[in-house]
């Protein structure tokens, strides 16, 4: 039998909702509403993580069994626990939405392992007060995706929340994938995610927006005491330091998308960590090509909000709104404009640092600025693979020629037979400004490469990657989805059995449903 260690600090600390019935509907006055996941007809264990199994506590053994799929499906309930859906509210491309929470997520308890505390909870486990016109279901592509990715981000060292299991319900589910009238019934599937805590940005804005202040003030302290202990002092000078502590945080998390190439897709203030982690993973994608402009989501197309380049303005818009939301227990507005605009700040000093780390230069080296944006408008001449072009950066030596350094990288330019005479001047250019650099590191040729190793990661989880494997399951081989998991446990290192996944999009996935542009229910 598992044994978990039961908190459920949230549910007991903060205000319930007294209505316990599942319809759809308004919620005040309230951090959460009880209910119980729907129960599946026949689940089914795909897969689960080790790695996470272990971080709270459960075997391998203890995984294999029943109990365990019965358990994290929902089928059945951990003995002295509540489940329950969040309420939250937030921003959503930018116009205000109002109450949303938790749809088709549901905590089946929070749990304290080693000193941590971790809450675990099921996504796609039907439906809950804040499902609005939707079942609450969750479909096996979208449950693999974000399988799959929550446990790469954290192999990339990217603040994230992890994925414990994957399940098939047995049951199916109606989904329309790409919102154009054409609705199929899939496999339904449930994914246990698991994290410190899911608070985010939206659970502070829902109070604000009701003016609770009281139950705001609650949310406030039980997430300094419980997530930011070290934040002391009295009222007013804590709840700058968390909204100060919560910017840190999410400028941080912003740094490590730009760095590997993520673009999240939908960056609501209802999808912000309050613990800066990257959480809620629908239509996300890695810049094959790199592409200041790209955004994964279809909902998003035409303005194209949520794109690469955007998403440091993004992040401190949503800041914005989260400030917006503690000023009524500060009431003074300087303290938060000054933290706001120290983001800005701090983020270009943080960008170019990271930069200089991918390029294997230090930041006190003078004018690395110029040479870093002259890369970035050099990556824009030619579609060029943003993964594959820092990976082989790194296999240039100190006495290679202009050519042989662009010899090195040409792997990473697709249609190179195409790139113009003029493109590759001004390539070779760059090469010249930059092992200029290189020589002036004065650092081996060996050791720059590790260095630079280990933060341009050789293995990403290209959309067109997921889709094979989302492809296969779907005809019951799980096989891919395994080989996945185990290669993207390692990204930065050779894989030498591996190769076949350094390597640049396929033609076939450029317009391929899943492999380019995907939809929210992705």
């Amino acid at each position: 039998m598992m044994k978990l260690e039961i908190n459920n600090k949230y549910s007991n600390q903060l205000p319930a909702d007294p209505d316990e019935t599942v319809g759809t509907r308004q919620v005040t006055n309230t951090a959460f509403s009880y209910v119980r996941p729907t129960v599946p007809s026949n689940p089914q264990l795909i897969h689960f993580s080790e790695e996470t199994a272990a971080l709270i506590g459960i075997s391998e053994t203890e995984a294999a069994s029943p109990e365990f799929t019965n358990v994290f499906s929902g089928k059945e309930l951990i003995e002295g626990t509540r489940p329950y859906a969040m309420s939250y509210s937030g921003h959503q491309f930018g116009n205000w939405a109002g109450q949303l929470g938790d749809g088709r997520a549901i905590v089946l308890t929070e749990i304290t392992t080693n000193n941590t505390n971790y809450t675990l909870q099921l996504k796609g486990a039907g439906p809950t007060p804040y499902s609005r016109r939707a079942d609450g279901m969750a479909v096996l592509r979208s449950s693999i995706r974000e399988h799959l990715c929550s446990e790469a981000m954290f192999h990339l060292n990217v603040p994230t929340t992890r994925s414990l299991s994957l399940m098939l319900t047995g049951d199916q589910v109606l989904r329309d994938v790409m919102y154009d009238g054409h609705a199929e019934y899939e496999k339904g599937a449930v994914v246990c995610r698991v994290a410190p805590s899911f608070i985010r940005f939206g659970n502070f804005e829902l109070f604000a927006s009701q003016n609770d202040i009281p139950n705001l003030k609650k949310l406030a302290d039980f997430t300094i005491e419980n997530y930011y202990p070290q934040i002391k002092g009295d009222d007013k000078s804590r709840y700058v330091a968390l909204f100060e502590t919560v910017a840190n945080a999410t400028r941080q998390m912003i740094v490590h998308w730009q760095r590997v190439g993520f673009v999240h897709g939908v960056m609501n203030t209802d999808n912000m960590s309050i613990l800066g982690l990257t959480i809620d993973y629908g239509p996300y994608g890695w810049l094959e090509d790199y592409n200041p402009d790209w955004t994964p989501n279809t909902t998003d197309r035409e303005n194209r909000r949520y794109r690469f380049g955007n998403q440091p303005q993004i992040a401190l818009w949503n800041l914005y709104q989260l400030a917006n939301a503690l000023y009524p227990l500060i009431d003074e507005a300087a303290p938060l404009e000054a933290i706001l605009q120290s983001y800005q700040d701090k983020y270009e000093v943080d960008y170019n640092t990271m930069m200089n780390e991918k390029l294997g230069l230090t930041s006190t080296q003078n004018n690395n600025e110029d040479l870093i944006g002259l890369l970035s408008q050099n990556l824009l001449l030619h579609e060029t693979d943003m993964t594959i072009f820092f990976r082989n950066l790194g296999k240039i030596e100190q006495n290679d020629s202009e050519e042989m350094a662009f010899e090195k990288v040409s792997e990473s330019f697709y249609n190179l037979e195409k790139i113009s005479t003029e493109t590759k001047e001004i390539w070779l250019y760059w090469f010249t400004q930059y092992l200029l650099k290189v020589r002036e590191h004065n650092v081996s040729d060996i050791e720059r490469a590790n260095k630079m190793n280990k933060v341009n990661p050789k293995y990403v989880l290209r959309n067109y990657m997921a889709q094979l494997a989302i492809d296969s399951a779907e005809k019951g081989d799980y096989s891919l989805l395994y080989e996945l998991h185990e290669l993207l446990k390692n990204p930065y290192d050779d894989q030498h059995s591996s190769e076949k996944w350094f390597a640049k999009r396929p033609d076939w996935a450029r317009q391929k449903i899943g492999s380019s542009m995907l939809s929210c229910s992705s």
